[in-house]
């Protein structure tokens, strides 16, 4: 009996264990999901600030968030370098990861940093600034630039010797390379070695022709963009990279659980759309947010809705409304296309800027004094064409070790389709910020149109005013010459 009950009781607890088991994965996946579902509602919950309804205001300190391959580095030398000092630029606030952004007089700070180096700045002083692009073309260009700069190593005889010289250059010359910027600081030494060693592999450095089309996909000589995109490193850096920038949840960020939120998003993609939310928010709250693809007229707004502020603020600002109105049909073919412009971000090299003359040329030829917006935007546009030819010829140097790689837009459309679709399911995110970024931009649009009109109806009644008073005054004067020359007669 003894007996039995033992072995109904070894039987019972061997069916408990396997319903355990059994069970186990169901549970602890649940718990998984309820977890990674806690960390990102606690961390959306303690990033949702109030509104600030002054938004449209430029304060003491502009912040402005470069998101990789927007052109956004065109911006801070033809634009910002133009209105802001460098005494006035936050000390290196572009030149490293991380920089001390306590200076207590700065007035601007340009950084691939993302949102939550708000953090560690005042807040309530601080406006915004950003500019988006579509996604796809994005992560076309985040690959091709690191193709480019991972290149120019390529004149060296093997890696260790690459990165030996580049050390001992930027300790001689304490200039800034690309190797010292996010995201270009994992991207670029990740394809170099991969560059490095598909050349090895060739057992040459000689480029032979290749039979080969699609520029993206010439895997003797370049990690093929196929690979790239599926990569571990892409998943954590290039993808959704706008809206985890902007959400201030990437791998360089200041925030301490970034890594965790980030993780539950890529495990549970649904909870994706939290993140997304306090990502549109934040558009929503900045002062001025941009479209690499309409390029043209995001430098006529932010030139308008940044630049105007930050003269007038100086004292340097004169109105001069027949050139601060922009003309719908206005063209400037000195305008850079962004395929063009692109290419000027981070012309540096591992020998720096210094030798760059397009971007040291801070001089603005119209002088800040009685600036106007118009004179802004030319000057602007002079810059830009500095630029393009500049980075024209680099680009050429920069792939010439590896000329099968003939990045282009004619090139790009040669990309398989399957390719393009992975791109978008793998930056869903982005995809959906980047459309609630067009809405703010229309708006925007909108809005200094209105702008502009409401300051042409004053002047239109000032200038009525003056002719009224100006018609009044010659009536009263012919009517004083009347009478005193009737009043004369009549004495006569």
């Amino acid at each position: 009996m003894a007996r039995a009950a033992l072995r109904v009781g070894a039987r019972a607890l061997a069916l408990l264990v396997l319903v355990s088991v059994a069970v186990l994965p169901l549970v602890s996946s649940d718990d998984g999901y309820k977890h990674c579902e806690g960390i990102v509602r606690g961390w959306a919950d303690s990033s949702t600030g109030r509104e600030d309804g002054g938004k449209l205001s430029l304060k003491d300190l502009l912040f402005f968030l470069h998101i990789p391959r927007t052109g956004g580095r065109t911006y801070f030398h033809c634009f910002l370098k133009k209105l802001y000092t460098n005494a006035q630029e936050c000390p290196r606030s572009y030149d490293k990861l991380r920089f001390d952004p306590s200076h207590p007089d700065c007035k601007l700070v340009v950084s691939h940093d993302d949102y939550s180096l708000t953090s560690k700045l005042p807040r309530e002083r601080t406006s915004v600034v950003t500019i988006l692009r579509n996604p796809v073309d994005r992560v076309f260009s985040t690959y091709e630039f690191s193709v480019e700069v991972a290149a120019r190593f390529l004149v060296h005889p093997n890696l260790t010797s690459a990165k030996l010289m580049t050390t001992r250059v930027l300790t001689k010359s304490r200039a800034v390379s690309t190797l010292d910027i996010w995201p270009w600081k994992y991207l670029v030494p990740w394809m170099r070695e991969d560059m490095f060693a598909r050349r090895d592999a060739r057992g040459n450095d000689t480029v032979h022709s290749s039979k080969k089309v699609n520029a993206y996909d010439v895997e003797d000589m370049v990690m093929p963009l196929h690979q790239y995109i599926n990569d571990s490193v892409a998943h954590e850096i290039i993808h959704n990279g706008a809206t985890f920038q902007i959400t201030g949840l990437t791998n360089n960020s200041y925030f301490d659980g970034a890594h965790e939120v980030r993780h539950c998003v890529r495990k549970h993609p649904d909870l994706g759309r939290i993140v997304l939310e306090v990502a549109k928010n934040r558009l929503d709250q900045m002062l001025y947010v941009g479209l690499t693809e309409d390029h043209e007229e995001s430098a006529r707004l932010f030139a308008h809705m940044v630049g105007a502020q930050v003269l007038s603020q100086s004292g340097t600002l004169n109105l001069d409304l027949k050139e601060n109105v922009p003309s719908e049909t206005d063209s400037h073919p000195s305008m850079v296309e962004p395929e063009d412009e692109e290419t000027n971000e981070h012309l540096n090299s591992a020998h720096g800027w210094q030798n760059n003359e397009a971007l040291n040329s801070t001089n603005d030829e119209h002088g800040k004094g009685n600036m106007t917006v118009g004179k802004l935007m030319e000057a602007y546009e002079t810059c830009i064409a500095k630029l393009r030819k500049s980075q024209s010829s680099r680009r050429k140097i920069s792939l010439k070790k590896v000329q099968e790689a003939n990045f282009s837009k004619e090139a790009r459309k040669l990309v398989p389709e399957a390719i393009l679709k992975q791109i978008i399911s793998l930056n869903s995110l982005d995809m959906k910020l980047y459309d609630h970024a067009k809405k703010i931009f229309t708006q925007e649009h909108l809005m200094l149109k209105a702008q502009q009109s409401m300051v042409g109806q004053h002047r239109q009644l000032a200038e009525q005013k003056v002719y009224s008073n100006s018609k009044n005054t010659t009536y009263a004067v012919h009517f004083s010459l009347t009478s005193f020359s009737c009043k004369n007669s009549e004495s006569q």
